[in-house]
This record gives structure tokens, sequence and C-alpha cells, in this order.
């Protein structure tokens, strides 16, 4: 038993060293010692703009006057809006202003996003698809930016970078430092060839790699990107394409958000389980290191937590992990009850940690419970 649950804390000690230290660093290392720069250059080519909309009213009329107020020649733009089963007046607020670079497709019945998207596409007119969401606010460069990096040859997709604002409390900081910390590995993924995903809020792509998505897709920030690369082409970060969003204040707020992409990641595998061949996923090591590893690493908590528990009395190094285990969990509880503590710059990346990784736990759990999934 005690040769059993020494194995188990070796494996996921080691495992959860390599998802947050050890593939960073990796990625880090590789960006600075083999850089791929990218070899930009000023293009303008006809640029189609696809934003699929659900109940978004609230949102939609200010993120159009955003669109047309872009730093692009005008004539070289147009937006397809998909509204997907709107319960309100999207599709009207999206015909008022009447302006004929937008093309508005209504549909009655709700399919998700994934249909909207194919259908957005099939009429497109562009060279170039930007993609965006309706939520968030894109800088005036931004598509400027990206086209720039689809200048090279050799790039076929180019993601902008998300940026968060208005963290007001410890929870908001400490998911925007995790932000912070996603936006530098995926900075080095991409200075060393690609990375793995893109922010569904902004990037642009060329519209010949665009492959029909299967019904229901969660995560097309990622399958779309992943099907760029296995077609050969690079899939680059811009971290200067910027599109800003507000943070979740508290829990509550980025629990339903965060366990429905974290699902969408075993959806993937579902959907495309080519993504777990190396011969034919050429970002094989980097998306499992980055996707799938990470969905392991609140089991592999548990499994250190029981192990530990189990060896606190053979040697130190057993009790000393346990012991640290036990402060960090109620470093968490204290920074709850208390947010005046909450707020201090240890406890709030503890307590974002550990959300973070109880919403990847609960993602199995939702996964398992509904393979279909959410349309939105």
């Amino acid at each position: 038993m005690t040769g059993l649950a020494v194995l188990v804390f070796a494996v996921s000690a080691l495992g959860l060293v390599h998802v947050f230290v050890g593939y960073p660093l990796w990625m880090l290392a590789l960006a600075r010692w083999r850089p791929r720069p990218v070899q930009r250059r000023v293009w303008t080519p006809h640029v189609t703009v696809v934003l699929a909309v659900h109940d978004g009213a609230a949102h939609v009329q200010a993120k159009l006057a955003n669109l047309l107020a872009l730093d692009y020649p005008p004539a070289l733009l147009d937006i397809v809006v998909a509204c997907d089963g709107c319960r309100d007046d999207s599709a009207a607020r999206c015909r008022q202003p009447g302006d004929a670079h937008v093309r508005v497709l209504e549909f009655a019945e709700r399919r998700g996003k994934a249909a909207c998207l194919n259908d957005a596409v099939a009429q497109a007119r562009g060279e170039v698809l930007l993609m965006t969401d309706v939520r968030q606010r894109l800088e005036p460069d931004a598509l400027r930016r990206l086209v720039a990096d689809l200048g090279d040859p050799g790039v076929g997709a180019a993601g902008g970078q998300l940026r968060l604002f208005d963290a007001q409390t410890g929870f908001a900081h400490g998911i925007d430092a995790y932000w912070r910390y996603e936006t530098l590995v995926r900075t080095s993924e991409s200075r060393s060839g690609s990375a793995v995903g893109v922010s569904g809020a902004l990037y642009a792509m060329r519209r010949e790699l665009f492959r029909p998505l299967p019904p229901g897709t969660v995560l097309d920030d990622v399958l779309v990107p992943m099907q760029v690369a296995a077609a050969g082409w690079r899939v680059v970060y811009e971290p200067m394409a910027v599109a800003w969003d507000g943070t979740s204040q508290q829990p509550r707020e980025e629990q339903r958000r965060k366990i429905r992409t974290l699902a969408g990641n075993y959806q993937l595998v579902q959907l495309a389980p080519w993504l777990l061949l190396p011969w034919r996923n050429p970002l094989w090591f980097r998306f499992v290191s980055h996707k799938l590893l990470r969905l392991l690493a609140p089991w592999l908590l548990l499994a250190l937590a029981l192990s530990t528990a189990l060896l606190a009395a053979h040697h130190v190094l057993f009790a000393m992990t346990a012991l640290a285990l036990a402060a960090a969990l109620a470093a968490v509880v204290a920074g709850r009850l208390l947010p005046a503590l909450g707020g201090r710059l240890p406890i709030r990346l503890l307590t974002a940690f550990c959300y973070l990784n109880l919403f990847a736990a609960q993602a199995l759990l939702a996964f398992a419970r509904n393979r279909r999934l959410h349309l939105w």
C-alpha cells in the first residue's frame, strides 16, 4: 500500500508540475532559443466580419458601431450577423442603421453558434474572416494588426489578445492574473511555432481554410485553429490586437461560463478524435499539455492530497506537502470569509487557482451528464 501511495504521489506531483510549470517553461525556452518570427507585411484584403448572436439586443448596436469604426477601408469590410433563434429584437437592431455593409441572417430556430458560423461563412465575400463575439469591444487597429500577421504566407490564422477590465474583488484580480499567465503561454507557443487555440472574441483567418463545424461545437476557437494547423499552416498570437471584456467579480459569475468552456474540451475529443493522434495532429504535444492535462489537474490534486495524507507519517517530504496543501486550502477559506484578507496577492492567486480547478472537475461531471452540452 505504501509503495502504491508513493507511486500515486510521484505521478500526480510530476503531472501538476508539468501542466503548470514545466510546459510553460518549455514553451518559453523554445520561444527564446528557437523563435519563428512572423513576417508581417502591410496587406489590405477584403475582410468579412462574422458575428453570431443569441439574444444580444443589449450589446449588438454598440458592437456594430465598434466594427464599422475599425481603422480599415470601409469598401473592403463587410459584416455578416447570424441571429440564432433570438427571442429579443437583435435582428431588428442590426438592421436599424441601414448600412449596406451589414447583412443579417435571421434564424427562427435556435441551432447553436457552430451552425450560425457555418451559414455566415458561406455568405462571406472576403478573403479573410474576422471572428468576434458580441460583447467585447475591439481596439480600432485590431483588424489591421491581425491582417498584417496573415501577410506572412505561412500563417493561416491569427488570434488577438483578450484583456479584462473592471476587476474590483480579490477573485476578479485572481482571474485577471490567471489570464495574464495564459497569455504568456499563448505568446510563447506562437513565437515558437503555433498556438493551440485563440480567443473567440477576436481572431482572423484565411477564408479558404475554414471547414464547416460539427453541429453543437462549443469550442470553435480551438477546433478551427487546430484544423488550420492540421492543414499545414501556422496559428499565431498577436498581443497588439486587443479586445476588451469585463471580468467576473465572484466565482458564481465565472462558474457557468468556465464549466461550459472546459467541458467543451471533452466534446472536442468526441467530435474530432484525430486530435489525440500524434501522426494526425501536428500540435499533439501542445494540445495534450495545454488543454487535456489541465482537465486532469483537479484529479491530480486530489490524488496528491490523498497520497500525502497516507504517507505523512513516513517521511518529512510527505508531511510538508500535506501541510502545504492544508495551509493553501485554509488560506482560500479565510480569504472568502474575510474580504480584506482575500485581496492580498498570494491569497487571491490561490483562490483563483482553487476555483478554476473546481470548475474543471465540475466540467467532467457536466459533460458526463449531457454530452450535447449547451448550444450557447
